[in-house]
């Protein structure tokens, strides 16, 4: 598939969402959000988040997706289990990933954040090909945005509390925080 207009990233297949806006006039990407996702929970490998995020999943396949039906949501990028990245929105436009959430005062984080989710579950740990891929996107985005640094790389759970707990407990942010470090 041809790359869409605006900020896509070489070399990863590209799924392109209808679930997206634009941001805010001036307002400069300055987070990085980590989420989870699998459909449904603790399955992988089916095309199911593909098919949310693209709005044509079958709400009706599978009883834990009644609650699905007519969401709108998306995420700039996602890597599944053996560590292959799909993006669906553009860097430079707000994909629907955060909702109602707030960063050191500042609400609304998706119109300054990009939305990467990792497959999988919060109790479940991840794989070596995630990290692998999650470091290097990480990085990637560290160049392309100075504004993300280590301390601007959150869960989603650290920006919605309360409400959502990815990307849980079985994340290891040790782990990943130090092999970004590493160069």
């Amino acid at each position: 598939m041809n790359r869409p207009p605006g900020h896509w990233l070489d070399n990863i297949r590209y799924s392109p969402s209808p679930n997206f806006n634009q941001r805010p006039h001036a307002v400069a990407v300055s987070l990085l959000v980590i989420h989870n996702i699998s459909l449904p929970s603790g399955h992988y490998g089916n095309g199911f988040v593909e098919q949310l995020f693209g709005n044509c999943l079958d709400c009706s396949c599978h009883a834990e997706f009644a609650d699905l039906q007519g969401l709108r949501v998306s995420s700039h990028l996602f890597i599944d289990r053996m560590g292959d990245t799909v993006q669906f929105v553009g860097l430079d436009h707000r994909a629907w990933h955060a909702g109602q959430s707030s960063f050191l005062g500042r609400e609304n984080c998706n119109d300054f954040s990009v939305g990467i989710e990792l497959e999988g579950i919060d109790d479940s740990g991840y794989t070596d090909e995630q990290y692998h891929s999650l470091v290097l996107l990480s990085r990637q985005l560290m160049t392309d945005y100075p504004q993300i640094s280590t301390s601007r790389i959150v869960g989603h759970s650290d920006i919605a509390p309360g409400r959502k707990t990815d990307p849980g407990p079985a994340f290891d942010w040790g782990r990943y925080l130090a092999a970004l470090a590493a160069s």
